[in-house]
């Protein structure tokens, strides 16, 4: 019988070295009622000297050897024990056979010291022939004797076999038990692991996104800025630098601005300032002043039902409107864009149209831009919808549910 490892305290032990205490107290028990038992068999003085005596050994031999043996499991102590056990029964079953009783402890401890089912089997064969010799010996040696006792020999090592095999399937079930505990909590870690693992990818993508929607849109405008001013610079312009470094200070107190925002929490800083109505309009001038397009802002939904809308909402309409006109001012060459916001079928839509270039869809894979639109709209449980035709715009359209914070 193979010893069962346990995943948590107590590695290592055999599974029912757990209840140790349980099978201390049943052999101290049985073993000091038989002590006590054989004071009132009138034994005589040498028998009862003799009887005692093994009682002695008995005890010494669990106490020293047996539990050496239990705890370490190492074979030669198992057998001596064992051994030693089985002689010290047949002396005090010959002296008093009443204490027959004591196959009850003895049979447990051969089996749970076991390494498999032949040595159990064997040991328990010996166990019953030296019992069942030790009660003819005080028997008489007789035939008739030989035969009451043999019927109980047979029931006990029928009863040791049965309980040997019994112990043998709760160890191995629990050795089972143990495995699968063991696998299920690397399983857990594994899980856990990954689901950590998820998390910090999906915080770096959130903070990409938040990253390419605000800080690199406000470097791209303080670039273009600073190239428009130096060219002025450079045509004698003073006046027109002087504007577009103002732009580019304004432009740089908001990067600053959000860059601060993003360390502290997600939500834009003109978010917190302003409404959305109040802040893509604010985008468009903007947008029209660096590069000279004309953006319109149009809302198709009254200015409070905008405002209702839960923040989270808010900053994504925001932050796509925010990468469609960088995609326009990077790619489109367009003079106008129209912005319009929305609420229709239980869902708050957002539309860019541009009257650039244009493309052809699936002839240019998305950037990282589009990407993280998309990434965010679905977040939301929303879509994005792209239309172009070449010579003839381009159409971005964000829905998503709409769901209005409670007032």
């Amino acid at each position: 019988m193979g010893s069962v490892q346990s995943s948590r305290g107590g590695a290592g032990q055999p599974v029912w070295t757990r209840t140790l205490i349980g099978w201390h107290i049943v052999f101290w028990v049985l073993l000091g009622m038989t002590l006590a038992l054989s004071f009132l068999g009138n034994l005589g003085a040498v028998r009862q000297a003799l009887f005692a005596g093994t009682v002695v050994v008995l005890g010494a031999a669990y106490q020293f050897i047996g539990l050496r043996a239990i705890r370490s499991r190492q074979a030669l102590p198992s057998y001596a024990y064992r051994l030693v056990l089985i002689a010290c029964l047949m002396v005090l079953i010959g002296i008093y056979p009443q204490s027959v009783f004591l196959m009850f402890i003895a049979s447990a401890q051969i089996w749970l010291l076991c390494a498999d089912i032949r040595e159990g089997v064997g040991l328990s064969l010996l166990l019953v022939l030296g019992v069942g010799t030790a009660q003819l010996w005080s028997a008489g040696w007789g035939w008739d004797a030989f035969w009451s006792i043999l019927p109980w020999m047979l029931v006990s090592l029928v009863v040791s076999l049965l309980f040997g095999i019994w112990i043998e399937k709760v160890i191995t079930q629990s050795q089972q038990r143990a495995e699968l505990i063991e696998q299920l909590e690397s399983a857990r870690d594994e899980l856990a692991e990954a689901h950590h693992s998820a998390g910090v990818m999906a915080e770096r993508e959130r903070m990409a996104r938040e990253i390419h929607d605000t800080l690199a849109q406000g470097m791209t405008s303080i670039v273009m800025l600073a190239q428009a001013a130096s060219a002025e610079l450079s045509q004698g312009g003073t006046d027109g630098a002087s504007a577009r470094l103002a732009a580019i200070e304004d432009t740089a107190r908001e990067n600053l601005a959000e860059a601060r925002a993003l360390v502290a929490a997600f939500t834009p800083v003109a978010l917190s300032e302003a409404t959305l109505t109040e802040v893509l309009r604010r985008q468009a001038e903007r947008f029209a002043a660096e590069t000279g397009v004309d953006v319109q802002v149009w809302l198709d939904l009254p200015d409070d039902e905008v405002a209702a809308l839960p923040q989270a909402q808010q900053v994504v309409l925001l932050r796509s409107a925010q990468e469609a006109l960088a995609n326009v001012r990077k790619h489109a060459a367009a003079t106008q864009v129209l912005i319009t916001l929305g609420l229709s079928d239980g869902r708050v839509w957002i539309e860019i149209c541009d009257d650039g270039t244009g493309f052809t869809p699936g002839s240019v894979s998305g950037g990282f831009g589009l990407n993280a639109m998309r990434g965010r709209v679905e977040e939301s449980g929303g879509t994005v919808e792209v239309e172009s035709t070449p010579g003839r715009g381009t159409r971005v359209q964000v829905l998503i549910p709409a769901v209005q914070e409670d007032v």
